[in-house]
């Protein structure tokens, strides 16, 4: 049970000695005297229940012999008050309704302070971080697993065997790159060295290193980030369809052939 606090203790026992000082002076016949002579009353209680109060006390005092008898005989709006204190007295013109009696015929009842803080509903701000770990380090140790697993499929069913020493007096042909300078390879047979080799790829890393100044969109979701996938999406294609053109439609002489025709002059 909740402690009540003590000023509320203290107003209450305050209020009890009053009660039962004004008993005993009805009890001795000087409550018309005291009525005329009494104390003012203490503006903090209404004075609804203080005649409420002083009608329960009279009727104590002056009629404890007949309240059985009033409460069972007649008027619809008689009362019944109990003879001990703490009692709860019912009204008989009121269907019954209890009325409580606290000690010395009082009605009050003592409420208990609630704080507010104690019942508010507090909700924490939602925050679009996570832990390092494990929720990022579980997910790329995932997704390491994946690639290795798919490296040794690959591995298996795509042999890679070592070729013969290079020959200084005979030039294999078609003579290509890497897979990954295909590209560039491959844009030397359309522009001069110094547009295909400088220029196209300094201003290529140009544009990825102002990316991040010209989209400041802190946004993670793709559909908000329509700069960023655009520029991403040219780039990759461009450099895939060089790398593909390279691998697949170069044949001897670096000419240009159709693999479904002439083969694929390109070893893994």
């Amino acid at each position: 049970m909740t402690e009540i606090p003590e000023h509320l203790r203290k107003r209450a026992e305050a209020a009890r000695q009053k009660a039962e000082a004004d008993a005993g002076a009805a009890a001795g016949g000087d409550a018309p005297a005291a009525a005329g002579n009494d104390a003012p009353a203490d503006p903090r209680i209404p004075a609804a229940l203080l005649e409420r109060s002083k009608a329960a006390k009279a009727r104590a005092a002056g009629g404890g012999a007949d309240a059985p008898a009033a409460a069972s005989g007649g008027g619809g709006g008689a009362v019944a008050v109990a003879d001990r204190p703490g009692a709860v007295a019912a009204s008989a013109g009121g269907g019954g309704v209890p009325v409580g009696a606290g000690p010395g015929g009082h009605t009050q009842r003592l409420l208990t302070v609630v704080k507010s803080g104690s019942i508010q509903d507090v909700k924490a701000s939602p925050i679009d971080k996570v832990h390092t770990w494990p929720h990022l380090l579980v997910a790329e140790f995932v997704a390491a697993l994946a690639l290795t697993a798919f490296l040794l499929l690959f591995s298996t069913f795509v042999h890679a065997p070592l070729l013969q020493l290079a020959n200084v007096n005979r030039t294999p042909n078609p003579s290509k790159a890497p897979w990954y300078f295909l590209g560039l390879q491959e844009l030397l047979t359309m522009f001069h060295p110094m547009v295909a080799g400088v220029t196209i790829p300094g201003m290529g890393l140009f544009v990825l290193m102002l990316a991040p100044y010209i989209d400041k969109n802190p946004s993670n979701k793709p559909e908000d980030r329509k700069f960023a996938v655009s520029l991403f999406t040219v780039f990759l294609m461009f450099w895939a369809v060089l790398v593909i053109i390279g691998s697949f439609f170069r044949g001897p002489g670096f000419n240009f052939v159709f693999p479904w025709r002439d083969g694929i002059f390109f070893d893994l």
